[in-house]
């Protein structure tokens, strides 16, 4: 009624509606009860959370925010006010793979068979490429990602498809892990399969694999990465330069995903936090 009172007056409002001008008054001047005072300090941090997030996250991860916090509230309760604050996560979308086939290649063989799960750091890798699309047209984008912690450890942006583009990923991810014999897993793309790829993995004690064909579910986890790219980057701020994109594509790996992204596979830590938490569980046992 009091959003309506400046076309419609008081009188006739509770006149149609069948109630009291002294019942209406008399609730208007009522003071919240503390869960109302409550649900309006919690939307205030929902908000920031949600604004943090650049608009990303959901209930479930807007909770696990909250948690982290100290604030003890149900996830229910969370969705419901996010729902009246117009607010909600943002959505998946299949984002397009790149993978050309070499039919004269001798590709790797499969050692994950879909397993994707891993008891510590640097036991498997999976890596992939994708298309980002820019104003004047393509860049390519490789990862390599720790299957343990989620982790982006290596990657790489070029505006070419060439053999470079993957070896430089892995170096990436070498330099900053320096394994020793790790499963590297990947699609059977001609830069995987390239000569080039296969003498780099040797030298640095990294094993390929390889997965079928076509087949989506033979890398999830990449393609899972590549999703929430499209979905909270690529698919939400219109096309930007290539300058641009390359400024935004490290924020959102190196400033986000890897440092601050809550992850429901993690407990819903980011990659960092959760290796961080592992190391110094780890140190514990130790001494």
């Amino acid at each position: 009624m009091s959003a309506h009172q400046a076309r419609h007056g008081v009188a006739r409002q509770c006149e149609v509606l069948g109630v009291s001008r002294s019942g209406f008054y008399a609730w208007k001047d009522r003071p919240l009860s503390r869960r109302a005072r409550a649900d309006v300090e919690i939307s205030q941090r929902i908000r920031l959370i949600h604004a943090v997030s650049g608009g990303t996250y959901g209930a479930p991860r807007v909770h696990a925010e909250l948690a982290a916090d100290g604030v003890r509230v149900g996830k229910k309760r969370v969705a419901r006010l996010m729902r009246a604050l117009g607010l909600q996560g943002a959505t998946r979308r299949r984002i397009t793979t790149t993978t050309v086939r070499d039919p004269d290649a001798r590709q790797a063989p499969d050692l994950v068979e879909r397993d994707f799960t891993a008891d510590g750091r640097d036991q498997l890798w999976v890596a992939d490429i994708t298309y980002v699309p820019t104003a004047p047209g393509f860049l390519f984008l490789a990862v390599v990602i720790d299957a343990w912690s989620r982790k982006v450890v290596g990657w790489r942006l070029t505006d070419h498809l060439r053999t470079e583009l993957v070896v430089e990923a892995l170096e990436t991810a070498c330099a900053q892990r320096r394994p020793d014999g790790v499963i590297h897993h990947s699609d059977q793309g001609t830069q995987y399969t390239s000569i080039a790829f296969g003498i780099r993995c040797r030298a640095a004690k990294v094993r390929p694999s390889m997965g079928s064909v076509g087949d989506a579910y033979d890398n999830a986890m990449a393609e899972s990465f590549f999703a929430s790219l499209k979905c909270e980057l690529l698919g939400r701020n219109g096309l930007r330069s290539k300058a641009e994109t390359r400024i935004a594509i490290f924020e959102w790996i190196e400033g986000w995903y890897n440092s601050r992204r809550r992850h429901s596979a993690l407990g819903y830590l980011s990659p960092n936090e959760f290796e961080a938490r592992a190391e110094d569980a780890l140190m514990t046992a130790s001494t």
